[in-house]
């Protein structure tokens, strides 16, 4: 287990405030932000790069607060691999266990299974220079678990990747975590990543972990309109939250949406884009929240469409191209935006 008790650190122009975190014993935990909010700070103070200034870093019940990086059994991984360049693969690799004064056997058979897992034994005598991306990054990995530490971090490990090798090395990063089972931290901005390889996600802002949870309850439930907006949710709002009888809607300006909350008075929504279904015709059914919209505007996405609705409050749906043509879609027209009462979140 990692704790880390009541954490600050002064750098400066930046702050760590005030973190306290919990990391179970095999779980895979990502840290999602955006760019200089303290990320990579969080991971050097675990493996003992900066001492915080308040504060406690335990390891496996171990104070370990005051140790030097080299006693943590902590394998780092930096998102530009840090790799010898006047060293082959194989020395890279094996370069910790040589300091260690690993035996030969041992390292030579530590080497072979390391190799093995991460499908580079013939790359051992090669440069870093000559490698890709992708295999530079599986060398970097390579070398951090080949010493078997007790604690993996990885700082945006994919950030240098292209889409493809990206999303391949995504999984072989989940199938090797299943397999050697190594509690591991990995820090990045792209909450697609914490989707597919998370246990648990902390979302940290400006020196701050300000909510932790699993992807579903992070990306379906923010905390705040932080959160709500860095995982993507497009239908944000405030509004008034009235109790009707025992039903229960935010008036939005002109605009009342039924919603399921506990809660009273003045809050904010927010609803993800996929959860708007475009209909031409009027729906009956249990989705409660059917409005009336024209159609504003139409923004490609990739694979999807962004469709900009005004439904007296401007509202964004994602739809497929298929959809647009099966519905003749384009700005002007007149349709109904119609979501669940239960995709709509209240805080």
């Amino acid at each position: 287990m990692i704790r880390l008790c009541n954490i600050y650190k002064n750098l400066g122009d930046f702050q760590l405030k005030n973190i306290n975190l919990n990391i179970e014993d095999n779980e895979y935990f990502v840290i999602l932000g955006p760019t200089g909010t303290g990320k990579t700070v969080i991971l050097e103070v675990i493996a003992g790069m900066y001492k915080p200034d308040q504060g406690e870093v335990w390891l496996n019940d171990r104070n370990v607060t005051t140790e030097y990086p080299e006693s943590r059994h902590i394998g780092f991984v930096y998102q530009d691999y840090m790799l010898f360049p006047h060293l082959t693969v194989q020395e890279n690799i094996i370069f910790a266990l040589k300091l260690k004064h690993t035996a030969t056997t041992v390292m030579k058979q530590k080497l072979e299974q390391i190799t093995t897992l991460l499908h580079i034994g013939k790359l051992l005598k090669r440069y870093p220079a000559t490698l890709s991306g992708g295999e530079q990054q599986r060398v970097s990995l390579a070398r951090a678990l080949v010493a078997e530490p007790e604690v993996l971090l990885l700082d945006e490990p994919l950030s240098a990747l292209d889409p493809h090798t990206k999303e391949v090395f995504q999984q072989e990063l989940k199938n090797i975590h299943g397999q050697i089972k190594t509690t591991t931290i990995h820090i990045t901005h792209d909450f697609n990543e914490a989707l597919v390889l998370a246990d648990r996600v902390g979302v940290m802002f400006n020196g701050e972990i300000v909510q932790v949870g699993s992807p579903e309850e992070v990306f379906q439930k923010p905390r705040s309109q932080f959160v709500a907006e860095f995982v993507g949710m497009d239908n944000i709002f405030s509004g008034d939250l009235i109790d009707e009888d025992g039903v229960k809607y935010v008036h939005i300006g002109p605009v009342r949406i039924h919603v399921v909350s506990n809660l009273i008075g003045r809050v904010r929504v927010a609803f993800r884009s996929e959860d708007i279904i475009i209909a031409e015709d009027k729906l009956f059914s249990s989705a409660q929240n059917t409005l009336p919209a024209r159609i504003a505007e139409i923004i490609p996405r990739g694979p999807v469409f962004k469709v900009v609705l005004d439904a007296g409050i401007s509202l964004v749906a994602l739809i497929t191209r298929q959809a647009i043509d099966k519905m003749n879609l384009e700005p002007g027209k007149n349709v109904w935006a119609v979501f669940k009462t239960t995709a709509v979140h209240v805080f």
